[in-house]
């Protein structure tokens, strides 16, 4: 880094000469890139900006609009200051033409009171920018490595943004293109306080090049992406005007952001890992912090202010007998079908798979909105993209503390619809009846005691002999306890199908033609199915 202003007049050979800013204290922070002995007044075509001019004044002259013009063509090139000895042309205080100039433009303008050996002041500032930029090589080398060892092996965003915050100390943040907060790392800052307000904030910075700096607003942004596709922006929050070293840093990390996003493509997208540590928070905090709050906003979902529905959408399996089998892939594929729905149906919605069986999305409409109408559209969109599937719907909340009950409520049902023949755009809980009153007493005890106690007998006993008991009292229980619809359900003889209600009976040592005891059993199955599902 090159040293300032204030740094080269703290140097010995400067502090022996007096120095006294009369003029442009503004501009003190400004970087020298190098130093030039000049006694000319046409000097300023001969420079290329960020130079410290060194004179004695010999040459310069006493008319103002001269000297006005002197310093309005360094200040043209970007000079970083003047220094000026009060020895040999002007004895006690500079013609106020140059002061003038000097603060118009920002420009420190300094005299020396001493004779000052400005070849000594030459090696020594030089010298300093030398030494500043073999540590900026460094610097940069090391930053090279760090990233090349993270990209190479494979690093997730969480990882390369928390190296980013290390060696910059400053908050950074990864976002799409339209803002929303896909990772941060807050380097010691409160989150709440960094994502509050982001969308809006975001989308005011705008730069006409892939890395810069917003000095309104603080934000050094680089572009994010490869191969011609953008896709993100790296955003480092520096208060100050960051170093160059900054900006390396910040472009490597963008590469190495890039490169993961194009080698995990067995992985979630950065925006479902995104919403589903929002969602997973939520299902396991019963009251939202502050900060989780700020996240959601963040990605554009806000929390507050407006209706919550909890969504559930399961693969439907070719047998409604079956539990379903859903693979990594298959629910990935289902996630961004719904989260492509729910921007089709102009929704804001945390979309994410939260476990290995479904996909779970939390929808936020505004307190006018038509919750059945948004749903409907939502769900016939997915219905029309993915192979059949499950779409659950919860309860509409009209808060966060309440958001963990709709979620939950919405797997319950999507658990009980998956068992059923009756296919709707959408289930809700009194759609499932039964099945869903089951759902959601899968956790309790009393439950599982009950379908143990009911069909242990005759569990045990196909288990040991190989006998289908428990799927010839599945068809006899569906079909209202006609055994000759049941007995061609089975795929069996009557005679063959008799036999086995008979052993059934045998075996529980109850009346199958009893109302109570066929109701029994049939709550039993459907308990017991419940929770091999659920398990």
């Amino acid at each position: 880094m090159y040293p300032t202003v204030a740094e080269v007049l703290a140097l010995p050979v400067l502090r022996h000469g007096r120095p006294h800013v009369v003029a442009g204290a503004i501009g003190l922070g400004a970087y020298v890139r190098w130093v030039h002995v000049a006694e000319v007044t046409d000097i300023a075509h001969l420079l290329k900006g960020g130079e410290l001019v060194l004179t004695t004044g010999v040459a310069l002259p006493d008319d103002e609009a001269t000297l006005t013009r002197y310093i309005d063509e360094l200040a043209a090139v970007g000079v970083s200051g003047v220094i000026i000895e009060l020895v040999r042309h002007w004895n006690d205080e500079l013609p106020g033409a140059l002061v003038r100039a000097a603060d118009k433009h920002g420009i420190p303008l300094v005299t020396l009171s001493r004779e000052t050996r400005y070849v000594t002041v030459t090696e020594s500032v030089n010298g300093l920018i030398v030494d500043a930029q073999v540590a900026e090589l460094k610097a940069a080398e090391r930053v090279h490595e760090v990233f090349t060892a993270l990209t190479v092996s494979g690093a997730e965003p969480e990882a390369v943004l928390r190296e980013v915050a290390r060696m910059t100390e400053q908050p950074v943040v990864l976002e799409t293109l339209s803002h929303e907060v896909l990772a941060y790392d807050a380097a010691g800052m409160d989150p709440g306080d960094l994502l509050t307000g982001w969308l809006t904030r975001s989308r005011t910075i705008q730069l006409g090049e892939r890395t810069g700096y917003h000095s309104g607003a603080g934000w050094l942004v680089t572009i994010v992406g490869a191969r011609g596709h953008d896709w993100g922006r790296l955003v480092l929050v520096c208060p100050d005007t960051p170093p160059h070293r900054h900006r390396v840093v910040a472009e490597r990390a963008a590469s190495a952001l890039a490169v993961h996003r194009l080698v995990a493509k067995d992985t979630d997208s950065l925006e479902r890992q995104a919403h589903r540590a929002v969602l997973c928070e939520l299902l396991g905090s019963p009251v939202p912090s502050a900060e989780l709050l700020a996240r959601a906003s963040a990605l554009a979902v806000p929390l507050t202010g407006g209706q919550l529905v909890g969504v559930a959408i399961r693969p439907r399996p070719a047998s409604t007998g079956l539990p379903a089998v859903s693979t990594g892939p298959m629910l990935r594929e289902l996630a961004e079908a719904t989260a492509l729905a729910a921007r089709r149906a102009r929704v804001r919605a945390l979309v994410a798979t939260v476990d290995e069986t479904s996909v779970r999305a939390l929808i936020s409409l505004s307190p006018e909105a038509n919750p059945d109408t948004v749903l409907h559209r939502l769900a016939t969109d997915v219905h029309e993209t993915r192979a059949p599937s499950v779409v659950a719907v919860g309860t509409t909340v009209d808060g966060p503390a309440e958001a963990r009950r709709t979620l939950v409520e919405a797997a319950h049902v999507a658990a009980a619809a998956l068992r059923t023949d009756v296919k709707r755009v959408f289930h809700r809980l009194d759609d499932v009846r039964l099945r869903g009153l089951l759902q959601l007493l899968a956790t309790d005890e009393r439950l599982e005691a009950f379908a143990a106690r009911e069909l242990g007998p005759l569990l045990s006993r196909d288990a040991a002999t190989g006998s289908r008991l428990m799927q010839a009292l599945r068809h006899y229980c569906e079909h209202g306890g006609n055994k000759s619809a049941a007995a061609a359900a089975a795929h069996t003889s009557r005679t063959a199908y008799y036999q086995q209600l008979a052993r059934i009976e045998q075996v529980l040592g109850v009346q199958l033609e009893d109302p109570e005891s066929m109701l029994s059993l049939y709550v039993a199955l459907l308990a017991h199915d419940t929770l091999t599902t659920h398990s």
